[in-house]
């Protein structure tokens, strides 16, 4: 049997547009974590261009439908365009269930727009723990607008804050108040405002909430943001959404804040990073045994758990023996 390619070939041959070989190498980075670092001598090669742009919202309020509409824009500005859509995880094979493909099916055949389903697989924050390491791959394969749909699972969408460029929040008349959205905690990280499905009842009272909570709330000194009143099924006032993320791209680049938000992406990938191999190196120490005996000491009420974690953390990347506890503890 004829092996398959490597991943430094999938690598060379994502970056010349062969979406086949990108979709095979985007699997590899979600099941090998190592496939980041093989790779990444070629993708420093590569100059990172693109706008990253974040959708989140609770479930049902139409994120896919803008997205595919914003699709269709993009297009039109000759633009490369790149999807990931982080889908809840099938209970029976954790993967995703691809439900925003049916959505975006009209750009399916299009060789300039990539549409790229992700499980959640458990991860909190509504995207899936390799969509940074996806996100960065895409804007290195020459893609102009790389769009990010969180899983819309409600209070916990606030991660797409560290990750895009500019952030989308969508709420439908459907998914409650402006109250709600203040709950969420979206106020605080977002851009751009949607009031989708703008035809249905409720949707100006919800939208005049939100203007009203965007002035009371502390924003000096960030993007003067607007609500939008759309309809994405109609494509009623999709232009008008098009033309507020160009002024928040704008804004960004005049003030600087584009800089400082790519900085503390890079922080946050790497804090990120540094707590997974820390638990990597803590959970493969001395076969877990180390790991027991201090939740005994732990359990028994003995020692403290940030005392003991420290001194876990500090032996398995020293390699050192596994520490003794300082008495014998039973439960």
């Amino acid at each position: 049997m004829t092996p398959g390619p490597t991943v430094k070939e999938l690598a060379g041959r994502a970056l010349t547009g062969d979406e086949r070989a990108l979709g095979r190498l985007i699997s590899r980075v979600e099941s090998e974590p190592s496939t980041m670092s093989e790779i990444a001598p070629l993708l420093a090669t590569r100059a990172r261009q693109a706008q990253i742009i974040g959708f989140t919202g609770s479930a049902g309020v139409g994120k896919s439908t803008v997205i595919a509409g914003l699709i269709r824009r993009f297009r039109e500005q000759r633009c490369r365009v790149a999807v990931v859509a982080v889908d809840p995880s099938s209970p029976f094979t954790g993967g995703a269930l691809l439900g925003d493909r049916i959505r975006m099916q009209a750009h399916v055949l299009d060789p300039d727009v990539f549409i790229r389903s992700m499980s959640a697989r458990g991860h909190l924050g509504g995207l899936a723990s390799r969509t940074p390491d996806v996100v960065d791959l895409l804007a290195r394969c020459g893609f102009d607008v790389v769009l990010i749909e969180t899983v819309g699972i409600g209070q916990s969408e606030v991660e797409i804050a560290a990750y895009a460029d500019t952030v989308v929040i969508i709420c439908t008349a459907d998914s409650g108040d402006a109250v709600q959205a203040a709950k969420a905690g979206v106020l605080e990280i977002g851009d751009v405002f949607v009031v989708n499905k703008a035809d249905r009842p409720g949707s100006a009272e919800v939208a005049a909430d939100l203007r009203e909570m965007l002035m009371l709330g502390d924003r000096a000194g960030t993007f003067d943001a607007n609500v939008l009143e759309v309809s994405a099924q109609s494509q009623t006032g999709m232009e008008e959404l098009v033309t507020e993320i160009a002024r928040h791209e704008r804004w960004l680049s005049t003030d600087g804040e584009l800089e400082r938000r790519r900085l503390r992406r890079a922080e946050t990938r790497l804090r990120a990073c540094i707590a997974d191999v820390a638990v990597a190196a803590v959970m493969g120490y001395d076969t877990g045994e180390a790991l027991r005996r201090a939740a005994l000491a732990l359990a028994s009420g003995t020692r403290d758990v940030l005392e003991l974690a420290r001194e876990l953390l500090g032996a398995s990347l020293s390699n050192e023996p596994p520490p003794k506890p300082e008495r014998s503890t039973t439960i």
